[in-house]
Protein backbone atom coordinates (compact mmCIF):
# COMPACT_ATOMS: atom_id res chain seq x y z
CA UNK A 1 0.00 0.00 0.00
CA UNK A 2 0.99 3.51 -0.41
CA UNK A 3 0.09 6.71 1.18
CA UNK A 4 -0.31 10.21 -0.01
CA UNK A 5 -0.22 12.28 3.54
CA UNK A 6 -1.62 10.05 6.86
CA UNK A 7 -4.41 8.45 4.10
CA UNK A 8 -3.52 4.84 2.73
CA UNK A 9 -4.90 4.05 -0.40
CA UNK A 10 -5.13 0.01 -1.21
CA UNK A 11 -7.87 0.56 -3.85
CA UNK A 12 -5.59 2.84 -6.43
CA UNK A 13 -2.77 0.54 -5.80
CA UNK A 14 -5.03 -2.64 -6.79
CA UNK A 15 -6.30 -0.61 -9.72
CA UNK A 16 -2.98 -0.06 -11.09
CA UNK A 17 -1.30 -3.28 -10.19
CA UNK A 18 2.41 -3.12 -11.33
CA UNK A 19 4.45 -0.91 -9.98
CA UNK A 20 8.17 -0.13 -10.62
CA UNK A 21 10.46 1.71 -8.14
CA UNK A 22 12.86 4.77 -9.77
CA UNK A 23 15.08 2.74 -10.39
CA UNK A 24 13.29 -0.06 -12.27
CA UNK A 25 11.72 2.62 -14.28
CA UNK A 26 14.88 4.43 -15.22
CA UNK A 27 17.35 1.46 -16.22
CA UNK A 28 15.21 0.69 -19.59
CA UNK A 29 14.32 4.32 -20.30
CA UNK A 30 18.11 4.61 -20.42
CA UNK A 31 18.08 7.80 -17.88
CA UNK A 32 19.05 8.67 -13.72
CA UNK A 33 16.36 7.99 -11.15
CA UNK A 34 16.76 11.51 -10.92
CA UNK A 35 15.17 12.28 -13.97
CA UNK A 36 12.17 10.43 -13.15
CA UNK A 37 11.94 12.45 -9.96
CA UNK A 38 12.20 15.37 -12.12
CA UNK A 39 9.55 14.52 -14.62
CA UNK A 40 7.60 13.53 -11.30
CA UNK A 41 8.35 17.56 -10.46
CA UNK A 42 7.07 18.89 -13.61
CA UNK A 43 3.72 16.66 -14.01
CA UNK A 44 4.99 14.76 -16.83
CA UNK A 45 5.36 11.24 -14.92
CA UNK A 46 3.02 10.40 -11.51
CA UNK A 47 4.29 8.76 -9.03
CA UNK A 48 3.85 7.87 -5.32
CA UNK A 49 5.40 6.34 -1.97
CA UNK A 50 4.75 2.93 -1.76
CA UNK A 51 6.11 0.79 1.81
CA UNK A 52 8.94 3.91 1.95
CA UNK A 53 10.28 4.19 -1.85
CA UNK A 54 9.12 6.39 -4.96
CA UNK A 55 7.55 4.53 -7.32
CA UNK A 56 5.85 4.64 -10.87
CA UNK A 57 2.56 2.81 -12.79
CA UNK A 58 4.52 0.37 -15.07
CA UNK A 59 1.88 0.77 -17.36
CA UNK A 60 3.15 4.57 -17.81
CA UNK A 61 5.96 2.69 -19.77
CA UNK A 62 6.36 1.11 -23.11
CA UNK A 63 9.38 -0.82 -23.17
CA UNK A 64 12.08 1.91 -23.99
CA UNK A 65 10.16 4.83 -23.83
CA UNK A 66 7.10 6.47 -21.99
CA UNK A 67 3.93 5.61 -23.55
CA UNK A 68 3.27 7.90 -26.70
CA UNK A 69 0.59 11.02 -25.04
CA UNK A 70 0.96 10.08 -21.14
CA UNK A 71 3.34 13.27 -20.12
CA UNK A 72 0.49 16.07 -22.08
CA UNK A 73 -2.14 13.64 -20.34
CA UNK A 74 -0.96 14.29 -17.01
CA UNK A 75 0.15 17.73 -17.33
CA UNK A 76 -3.31 17.67 -18.36
CA UNK A 77 -5.32 16.62 -15.76
CA UNK A 78 -2.99 18.57 -13.09
CA UNK A 79 -3.77 21.96 -15.06
CA UNK A 80 -7.34 20.89 -14.53
CA UNK A 81 -7.69 20.06 -10.77
CA UNK A 82 -6.90 16.53 -10.74
CA UNK A 83 -4.62 15.43 -7.54
CA UNK A 84 -2.05 12.54 -8.19
CA UNK A 85 -4.99 10.58 -6.27
CA UNK A 86 -7.68 11.73 -8.66
CA UNK A 87 -5.26 11.40 -11.66
CA UNK A 88 -4.28 7.61 -11.07
CA UNK A 89 -7.75 6.62 -10.02
CA UNK A 90 -9.25 7.99 -13.01
CA UNK A 91 -6.79 6.56 -15.68
CA UNK A 92 -6.99 3.16 -13.84
CA UNK A 93 -11.09 2.89 -13.81
CA UNK A 94 -12.27 0.96 -16.70
CA UNK A 95 -14.73 3.61 -18.68
CA UNK A 96 -17.31 1.80 -21.07
CA UNK A 97 -17.11 5.36 -23.65
CA UNK A 98 -13.76 4.06 -24.46
CA UNK A 99 -14.17 1.00 -23.45
CA UNK A 100 -11.28 -0.15 -21.38
CA UNK A 101 -9.06 2.43 -19.01
CA UNK A 102 -7.76 5.55 -20.10
CA UNK A 103 -4.20 4.31 -19.54
CA UNK A 104 -5.35 1.86 -22.05
CA UNK A 105 -6.53 3.77 -24.98
CA UNK A 106 -3.50 5.31 -24.56
CA UNK A 107 -1.26 2.78 -25.00
CA UNK A 108 -3.55 1.97 -27.58
CA UNK A 109 -2.65 5.35 -29.37
CA UNK A 110 -6.08 6.76 -28.53
CA UNK A 111 -4.71 9.86 -26.69
CA UNK A 112 -6.59 12.40 -27.85
CA UNK A 113 -10.41 10.57 -26.97
CA UNK A 114 -8.90 10.48 -23.38
CA UNK A 115 -7.37 14.16 -23.08
CA UNK A 116 -11.19 15.18 -24.44
CA UNK A 117 -12.92 13.42 -21.82
CA UNK A 118 -10.38 14.46 -19.66
CA UNK A 119 -10.49 18.25 -20.55
CA UNK A 120 -14.56 17.24 -20.17
CA UNK A 121 -14.09 16.50 -16.27
CA UNK A 122 -12.14 19.59 -15.03
CA UNK A 123 -12.78 20.01 -11.55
Amino acid sequence: MWQIGNVTHSDIDTLVGTWLTLEEAAQPLGVSPNHIKQLIRENRMMGVVRNGELSVPAAFLNGSDFVKGLPGTLVLLSDSGFSHEEALRWLFTPDDSLPGTPIQAIRENRGTEVRRRAQGLAL
